[in-house]
C-alpha cells in the first residue's frame, strides 16, 4: 500500500489556476503563467511548495484537454463529478494492491484489482481515476506485455538452461533456449499482465543481462545444481 496526500483533482487543478471548465489552452497557459509567477521560490513571497501544486496542475489540466473524458450518466451509482489520475506501481498492475488516497480531507484506501492497464478506470466515491504507472528501472509494461530485465550467471548467455532470474519485481524461473541465450531475450507466454475484462493475459518479455562475477546469484546456484546433476 503507498500512502499519497491529497488528490489532485481536476476540480482542485482549476481552483488552482483560477481556470473554469471551459478554458481553452491559451487561457489556461496564461493562468498559468500568472500562477507560477506568484509562487516561483526566487520571489520574495514565493512558496516552492506551492510551485509545485501549480506546475502539477497545469500539466493535469493539459492532459485533461488533450484527451476530454466524458462520463456516462450513472443509473444505480451516485454520478462521477470530478476526475484525476491515479499512478501505480508495476508491481501493483501486476499483483494487485491498495492506495490510501485524501479526498476532501479524508483519507481513504481505494482496492486494485490485479491487471490494470495504463488508461483503465477505478472510481473512488465521486472521483473517477485513470491509472498510469509509475516507471521502474529494468521493468515495462507495454500494453498487455510486461518486459523485464533478469540478471542471470553470464555461463547462461553462453550455453543456455534453465534459471531463476533476478528481476525488478523478484525471481522468475525460465529455460533460455541456445538461442535465446544468444539473443538475450525469452518469451514467456501468458506471464505478463494477468487477463482482466476485456483484456487477454500478456506475455512476459524477460531480457537477459550478465549478473555480477562477484555476486553469488540464485541463478547461479540453480545452475550449479542442474550442471552436478548432469555430470551425475
Amino acid at each position: 500500500m503507498t500512502a499519497k496526500g491529497p488528490v489532485l483533482t481536476l476540480f482542485a487543478a482549476r481552483t488552482l489556476l483560477g481556470v473554469g471548465p471551459d478554458a481553452d489552452e491559451r487561457a489556461l497557459r496564461k493562468a498559468y503563467r500568472e500562477a507560477a509567477k506568484r509562487a516561483h521560490p526566487d520571489r520574495p513571497t514565493g512558496d516552492a511548495a506551492l510551485f509545485r501544486e501549480v506546475q502539477a496542475a497545469y500539466r493535469l489540466l493539459q492532459d485533461a484537454l488533450a484527451r476530454p473524458t466524458t462520463f456516462a450518466p450513472a443509473v444505480t451509482a451516485p454520478a462521477v463529478t470530478d476526475y484525476a489520475f491515479l499512478d501505480i506501481d508495476i508491481a501493483t498492475a501486476v499483483f494487485g494492491g491498495s492506495e490510501e488516497l485524501s479526498i476532501d480531507g479524508r483519507r481513504l484506501r481505494l482496492k486494485l484489482p490485479a491487471g490494470l492497464r495504463a488508461g483503465d478506470k477505478v472510481r473512488l466515491l465521486d472521483v473517477l481515476f485513470e491509472v498510469r504507472h509509475r516507471p521502474l528501472d529494468g521493468a515495462l509494461v507495454r500494453g498487455d506485455d510486461l518486459w523485464l530485465t533478469g540478471k542471470v550467471a553470464p555461463r547462461v548467455l553462453a550455453e543456455g538452461g534453465r534459471v531463476e532470474a533476478d528481476t525488478p519485481l523478484g525471481p522468475r524461473q525460465a529455460w533460455i533456449s541456445t538461442k535465446a541465450a544468444e539473443r538475450g531475450l525469452v518469451r514467456l507466454a501468458g506471464q505478463g499482465l494477468p487477463a482482466r475484462a476485456h483484456h487477454r493475459a500478456g506475455d512476459l518479455f524477460l531480457r537477459l543481462e550478465a549478473a555480477e562475477k562477484d555476486k553469488d546469484s540464485l541463478a547461479r546456484s540453480l545452475l550449479r545444481r542442474f550442471a552436478a546433476a548432469w555430470a551425475a
